[in-house]
């Protein structure tokens, strides 16, 4: 294949990087697209693919010659997110831990992906990551990613996305595509609003178990009113039935306040994993054969697979040379929810 040719609509071929559980694979392959490679380095998500896709992915990726790889079309990686988000920013400070790329455990991670990228010289790619990358260490993280990226010879178009009008939960994350023809044209598609809300991703005649313990119930509210007293906005966070709610993140398994059910008669309770699933967007096909605890880390680091749908459509259209995008009526005909 020539540097710039396209591949054809049946050839498009597409390798899960830092795969997780499967959500962009799920993704790309509703797009039509055909996965030839997957890596996941924890072993619990490991089981979680394995079960839904047939296949075990290979564990690290920094031991992977790039020349190893199958030949490919498109590279999707939803790369370690931790070294970059508030969140994860917060933790490392604490535990006097570099952040950013100074984490060589997980923020050098992107350096693979430029790796495979330089040998094997992909038509497109497509990495997710979260919205403070591009204001991490006052922009210049995503300063080096752009550079990297134009030194390899690819375009880049990045966005922020929030999935709240596919599934009901504020989630914002940054999408960044490229691809190595500069001068394919390309814009990001609008995202129909679904208006979707949280009564319809609950389940009926949930264990009690799920139910908050009164000496947990009783902690979280503790420690909201401490926080209301000096002016903070930390918390629980009950849903409203008839709204979303906040992003369901890796920590929900420690106490699951930031996204709690309430019950008449009773304390609130958390979602279950298959609840999780849901809010991402996971079809209830999708088999989860891990315990609770792994099961809410795996949904709390996955996307939100509807959004990454529409947006692999379009990568998958504009490299096919094809001019129907996605529209809200051909989406609701496909939806995951």
């Amino acid at each position: 294949m020539s540097d710039n040719e396209i591949p054809s609509r049946k050839n498009l071929k597409f390798i899960d990087l830092f795969a997780g559980i499967g959500g962009l694979r799920l993704a790309f392959e509703r797009a039509g697209a055909e996965c030839v490679f997957s890596c996941e380095i924890d072993k619990y998500a490991q089981k979680t693919y394995e079960a839904n896709f047939g296949e075990l992915p290979v564990g690290d990726i920094r031991k992977v010659p790039a020349e190893d790889i199958p030949d490919f079309d498109i590279l999707v990686a939803g790369f370690p997110c931790q070294p970059f988000s508030i969140a994860g920013i917060s933790k490392y400070l604490s535990l006097n831990i570099p952040h950013g790329f100074a984490n060589e455990a997980k923020g050098t991670l992107f350096y693979e992906i430029m790796r495979i990228i330089w040998v094997k010289r992909p038509a497109a790619f497509f990495l997710e990551n979260v919205k403070n990358l591009e204001r991490h260490d006052k922009g210049r993280t995503f300063e080096i990613i752009k550079k990297e990226i134009d030194d390899a010879g690819y375009s880049l178009f990045p966005r922020v996305f929030n999935a709240n009008k596919l599934v009901p939960q504020n989630r914002e994350r940054i999408i960044m595509v490229g691809f190595r023809d500069k001068d394919i044209p390309f814009s990001f598609p609008e995202i129909p609003d679904l208006q979707p809300v949280m009564k319809y991703i609950l389940q009926d005649d949930v264990p009690d178990k799920y139910t908050l313990t009164d000496h947990l119930w009783k902690y979280l509210q503790d420690y909201a009113e401490k926080h209301r007293r000096k002016g903070n906005g930390f918390g629980y966070g009950l849903i409203n039935p008839d709204s979303y709610c906040r992003t369901l993140s890796a920590r929900y398994f420690k106490d699951g306040s930031e996204i709690l059910i309430p019950q008449d008669g009773r304390n609130p309770r958390r979602l279950t994993p298959r609840e999780c699933a849901r809010l991402q967007g996971f079809p209830d096909t999708f088999k989860i054969p891990v315990s609770d605890t792994q099961a809410y880390k795996q949904f709390g680091n996955s996307v939100a697979v509807p959004l990454m749908e529409i947006l692999a459509g379009e990568v998958t259209r504009t490299l096919n040379q094809e001019n129907s995008p996605v529209t809200a009526e051909k989406y609701l005909q496909t939806c995951l929810i």
